[in-house]
């Protein structure tokens, strides 16, 4: 097996770190101790899956040994078994391999999620309403918490513009396929003459930076106040709580008019702004790596897509992995585990392919 050798390695100090467990000196060391277990732990899962993969291979060669069997019937037991262990092999090696890979720091990080209607006009801000709704119906079927950070809702019930963001396990490896323009045809509410509209909107999932990951100083921003506008409560149009952040170096701008509190709008903002400087980060080190984002964000056009939604055929497309499904109204109510999971898997895949190659 191609990680034989790696695998037989992380075995050997498995075992002896489990003897070091047992030692006296570092059962009396507290903090000696709780460094050895997270580290058994770390391996735990690789050398059981080691263990199984040489199981079932022992087991494929002893019935692979009794095909030739003189005894009819202990020939076609042993076929059987043949059988079931050539399917069972590849898919525990290819377990065993996927726990080899080394882990993306950026899974278990929150995310904010920006919306924006492209091109459609009200049609397309209507459905960054809808995708907004499907986002925050799946993550509270995972348990996740969602905070509106930032909005430009329209008349009729649509965002222009929405961000958002998302709390939980594993928030950003679920959601960091959503990136891109996501295109949609359907016939608009609005349209009385029933013809179908095309419309895009597009989709930025960034992981959520924290100070540790994007330090901001006071003197890298400016900060200015204004008078909120559109839907809100009542202060809205009567003091100046609206915040707009302005990143001197980069020229990011953020603004929240959300809160009625000033200094809740400017923490909002700048947790956004934060969020969009580590993104600018991850991509120059991606650029630097020469290794392109498998998702971008587009114009807003009708041309560069990630996905479409038709509503007539009930059918939606990933163009990236050439998957359909013919159940659109159930994903957009936020049953979106089987289209993540096959895009999980074509990470999965693509991932194995560098390993292979030797570019991971």
């Amino acid at each position: 097996m191609k990680f034989a050798e790696r695998c037989a390695e992380i075995e050997r100090q498995f075992e002896k770190i489990e003897q070091s467990l047992a030692d006296p000196k570092v059962l009396a060391d507290t903090a000696r101790y709780r460094e050895v277990a997270k580290t058994h732990r770390s391996l735990e899962q690789v050398v059981r899956k080691w263990r199984e993969v040489r199981k079932v291979a022992q087991s494929l060669d002893e019935a692979r040994s009794l095909l030739d069997d003189a005894d009819p019937e202990m020939a076609e037991m042993a076929r059987a078994e043949v059988e079931q262990y050539e399917k069972r092999l590849p898919e525990i090696e290819r377990e065993l391999a996927l726990l080899l890979l080394p882990p993306d720091p950026m899974d278990e990080k929150n995310i904010v999620m920006e919306i924006r209607a492209g091109t459609g006009g009200e049609e397309a801000a209507l459905f960054a309403a809808d995708l907004f709704r499907m986002y925050c119906r799946y993550a509270e079927s995972k348990g996740w918490k969602t905070e509106i950070l930032s909005q430009n809702p329209t008349e009729i019930g649509g965002f222009k513009e929405i961000v958002f963001g998302v709390s939980g396990d594993g928030v950003y490896s679920r959601l960091k396929f959503e990136s891109g323009t996501h295109r949609v045809q359907r016939v608009p509410a609005t349209e009385a003459s029933g013809r179908i509209h095309t419309s895009a909107i597009t989709v930025a999932v960034m992981p959520e930076a924290d100070e540790v990951d994007v330090a901001i100083k006071p003197e890298d921003v400016r900060i200015d106040v204004f008078r909120s506008s559109g839907p809100g409560g009542q202060s809205v149009n009567t003091t100046d709580s609206a915040v707009r952040v302005t990143h001197l170096d980069s020229g990011l701008v953020v603004s929240c008019q959300d809160e009625k509190s000033q200094l809740k709008n400017k923490v909002k903002a700048l947790k956004v702004l934060r969020s969009r400087l580590y993104e600018l980060e991850i991509r120059r080190r991606q650029e630097a790596e020469s290794a392109s984002r498998r998702q971008q964000v587009g114009t807003g056009d009708r041309s560069g897509r990630i996905r479409t939604y038709n509503f007539p055929q009930n059918r939606l497309t990933d163009h990236r992995i050439g998957l359909t499904l013919y159940r659109l109204e159930q994903v957009v109510e936020g049953e979106m585990n089987e289209l993540i999971e096959a895009l999980r898997t074509d990470e999965e895949t693509r991932k194995l392919e560098r390993v292979a190659s030797g570019t991971i």
